[in-house]
C-alpha cells in the first residue's frame, strides 16, 4: 500500500516539473533577438519639457524581415528608453560593394619589371549583377607562371690548324678537342703543303692540316609565361530598392538600483512620508503597488492536473483497501 502511494506522489511531481520546464522554455522564447544594426543613432530633445528621445535608423532590403529590428527597452545614462513608434520609408538607393577582378594574359618574358610596365594601372569593370566601377592594379598580386618547357639541340663547330707536319697523315691530328667546356669530335681535315730548304740545302716538304670539329649541345627553355594580376576597388549599383525604418524611443528616468525593495517614492505632489506621533516614520508602510503582480495563470493547469492525479490515486487506494476488508 505504501509503495502505491509513493508512486502516485512521484507521478504528480513529474507532471508538475514538466509543466514548469515548458513554461520556462516559453518564457525564454519571448525575448527578441537583434539581427540588424542601425546605420545612424540620433539623440535629441522633444516637446516643451525637453524629453530625451533617440531615433535609430535601419536600412533593409525588400527581402529582409523588419520584425527582427530590435525594439526592446534599454537604459542609457540613467534613463530607460522605450519604443514609441516605428516609421517606414521606401527609397531608391545606391549599393556600394568591394570587388576584385583577376585577369590573366600571356607573356614572352618572366621579368617582373617588364611585365608591370605592360599591365594597365586601372580597368573599368561591369559585373554580372550590374555593378560598375574602376578597379586599380594590386602590384602585390602579380604572379608569373611558366607554361612549360621544351628541349633545344644546338650544333657546335670549331676548327684547329696543325702546321709543320712531316706527313699528310690523319693519325697526327687529335680526334677530339674541348671548346667552351664542350667536347667536339674530328669531322674533316684539309691539307696544304709547302717546300722548305733544310740546313744542308735539300728541299723538304711540310704539311699543314686544317681540322674541323663538330658536336651538339642540348638545353631546356620555357615555351611561354602566363601573368595573373588582381584589380581591386569599389563598384556601385544605382536604383536598388531599400526600405528605411526609423525606431523612435521615448525615455523616462530609470529606477534607482540602490533603492531597497518595497520602499515607496514620493508622489508627484511632493507629499512627505507619513510619520507617527513621535516624529519617526510610520512602521506600517503601504505595500509597494508599483510592482507588477506575479502571473501564476500558467501554473493553474499543472497544479490542477497534479491534484486530479493525486485524488484519483487516493480513491483507488481507498477502494482497494475496502475490497480487501470485504474478502
Amino acid at each position: 500500500m505504501k509503495r502505491i502511494f509513493t508512486t502516485l506522489c512521484a507521478l504528480v511531481v513529474i507532471v508538475m516539473a514538466g509543466s514548469a520546464t515548458a513554461l520556462a522554455a516559453d518564457a525564454s522564447n519571448t525575448g527578441q533577438r537583434a539581427s540588424y544594426y542601425p546605420i545612424s543613432v540620433e539623440e535629441y530633445t522633444y516637446g516643451d519639457f525637453d524629453e530625451l528621445r533617440i531615433n535609430k535608423v535601419y536600412q533593409l532590403s525588400l527581402a529582409d524581415d523588419p520584425s527582427l529590428i530590435p525594439t526592446e527597452d534599454f537604459v542609457r545614462n540613467g534613463r530607460r528608453y522605450y519604443l514609441l513608434d516605428m516609421t517606414r520609408k521606401d527609397e531608391v538607393g545606391v549599393d556600394i560593394q568591394t570587388h576584385t577582378e583577376t585577369v590573366t594574359q600571356a607573356s614572352d618574358t618572366n621579368n617582373l619589371e617588364t611585365i608591370l610596365q605592360r599591365l594597365d594601372a586601372e580597368m573599368e569593370v561591369t559585373t554580372e549583377d550590374g555593378y560598375v566601377g574602376i578597379l586599380r592594379l594590386d602590384h602585390t598580386s602579380v604572379q608569373v607562371t611558366t607554361d612549360g618547357y621544351a628541349t633545344k639541340t644546338n650544333t657546335l663547330s670549331a676548327s684547329r690548324s696543325y702546321p709543320n707536319l712531316s706527313e699528310a697523315d690523319v693519325s697526327l691530328i687529335p680526334k677530339s678537342i674541348t671548346d667552351n667546356g664542350k667536347t667536339l669530335t674530328l669531322g674533316d681535315v684539309k691539307w696544304s703543303e709547302s717546300t722548305e730548304i733544310d740546313g744542308e740545302g735539300n728541299p723538304v716538304t711540310r704539311y699543314t692540316a686544317t681540322a674541323s670539329y663538330t658536336g651538339t649541345s642540348t638545353s631546356q627553355y620555357a615555351t611561354g609565361y602566363t601573368v595573373s594580376a588582381s584589380y581591386t576597388g569599389e563598384v556601385s549599383k544605382a536604383g536598388c530598392s531599400v526600405v528605411t525604418y526609423t525606431a523612435i524611443f521615448g525615455s523616462e528616468k530609470a529606477a534607482e538600483e540602490s533603492k531597497a525593495p518595497g520602499s515607496d517614492e514620493k508622489n508627484s505632489s511632493g507629499d512627505a512620508e507619513q510619520e507617527d506621533g513621535t516624529g519617526t516614520p510610520d512602521s506600517t508602510e503601504a505595500p509597494d503597488t508599483g510592482k507588477e503582480p506575479v502571473d501564476l495563470s500558467g501554473l493553474k493547469r499543472p497544479v490542477m492536473i497534479g491534484v486530479v492525479v493525486l485524488a484519483l490515486g487516493a480513491g483507488g487506494v481507498f477502494a482497494f483497501k475496502k475490497y480487501r476488508e470485504r474478502r
